[in-house]
């Protein structure tokens, strides 16, 4: 991995049509948002050394202002977002990663991860530490793979993110160690919970969520199954798995908003959005496009230009007037959301659609208006950015 910054241009689908290089895709589509692209990919890579301290990343950086002008102040640690980097980085020159990391690779601190991954009782951080040590360092993490396994053959609920992550690990992993049962579990978890609308609930089985928010799910259950289900077609040919990635890509490209918004919660019933706000920046220029990219390269339906629509959200934004990304703290501002207190929109909107589906409260945009910037950003946004887009291949790599 570390050998260039993009992946070789040669390398294909499954239909053996689009090209792998996922920006030179883009780039097909839109001059501009490639151009884009490329310099937020840049600013990920200045970004990230001031989120990084002793082998962790923090838990998220936030706006500073003195007489010295504007900053950034480190704040917390997380093993999650730890992982999350060291994947990213796992597909830059190493050269550059030595300098983000203080002299590490990506490989070094996905073994960091998986170390600190064995005494962790976040069972998303394990999954997501057992995937990285895989996919970055050819390692197989056998501690934590059992945990995975002891975790899906219990009756107890899961959060399908974690499940999610569990089956992405789980192909990581397929030729370092006969991890097959495991990724089968995963991927049935969650297709038996998907809903009517190909959407995702946030816990498995969604009626462990509780009875007012068994009908939710969010942004990253959708993007996290998708991509975990459709590596797994790619792998194993299944296609049930990509029927239901493609059910939920198209789903959540349904009610992509008017400027290419990609919303936060949405009724599994009926597909429709539950609560828009915030939109979150990780959404738009690396969530979401990670998630379909892997789609299309798999062979399922291509859906670019919804990716380029929300990409250019990240500059074009009709809820706030101030910027998103930031060149001199070089951060990407964490989300547009509401002025309301604790989260008081989420609460009722759970409440009035778990009544009626696409049952809302009017006046509640007037009210809580979607206009606030939070001025934070967490590493594994920028960690994301690059591996949504330097990773193309990776699947293909895992096959060989």
């Amino acid at each position: 991995m570390g050998s260039s910054n993009y992946p070789k241009p040669e390398l294909v689908d499954l239909n053996g049509v689009y090209p792998i290089n996922r920006l030179q895709a883009l780039d097909v589509k839109s001059a501009t948002t490639r151009q884009r692209t490329d310099e937020l990919i840049a600013l990920a890579k200045r970004g990230l050394p001031q989120m990084h301290r002793h082998g962790a990343f923090a838990h998220t950086v936030r706006a500073t202002y003195s007489s010295n002008g504007p900053g950034v102040r480190r704040e917390g640690d997380s093993l999650r977002y730890t992982s999350n980097v060291a994947l990213g980085l796992g597909y830059v020159d190493e050269d550059i990663q030595r300098q983000v990391l203080g002299g590490s690779t990506a490989a070094d601190l996905a073994l960091v991860a998986a170390a600190r991954a064995e005494v962790s009782i976040d069972m998303g951080a394990v999954a997501l530490a057992a995937w990285t040590l895989a996919e970055v360092a050819g390692r197989y993490a056998a501690p934590l793979f059992q945990r995975l396994s002891t975790m899906l053959s219990s009756e107890a609920p899961v959060e399908t993110v974690t499940c999610s992550w569990t089956l992405i690990a789980a192909l990581a992993a397929r030729q370092l160690a006969d991890t097959g049962e495991l990724a089968t579990q995963a991927a049935n978890r969650l297709m038996e919970e998907q809903g009517a609308s190909g959407l995702f609930p946030h816990m498995l089985p969604a009626s462990a969520n509780g009875r007012l928010r068994a009908h939710v799910g969010c942004f990253a259950d959708q993007v996290y199954s998708i991509q975990g289900l459709s590596r797994l077609h790619a792998l194993r040919n299944d296609r049930a798995a990509l029927a239901a990635a493609d059910a939920c890509a198209a789903a959540i490209c349904a009610v992509q908003g008017p400027e290419g918004q990609w919303w936060w919660h949405y009724d599994i019933r009926d597909g429709s959005v539950v609560e828009g706000y915030p939109v979150y920046s990780v959404h738009q220029h690396a969530m979401g496009p990670m998630a379909l990219l892997d789609l299309r390269e798999a062979g399922g339906t291509d859906h670019l230009e919804a990716v380029i629509k929300g990409l250019q959200w990240l500059d074009r934004h009709p809820e706030v007037t101030s910027p998103l990304v930031s060149e001199q703290e070089s951060v990407i501002w964490r989300k547009a959301g509401r002025r309301e207190p604790r989260k008081a929109v989420r609460m009722i909107a759970a409440v009035t659609t778990a009544l009626k589906p696409g049952l809302h409260l009017p006046g509640l945009d007037t009210i809580f208006p979607p206009n606030q910037v939070d001025r934070e950003c967490r590493p594994y946004e920028l960690g994301w950015l690059l591996y949504a887009w330097l990773c193309g291949g990776a699947v293909d790599r895992m096959r060989r």
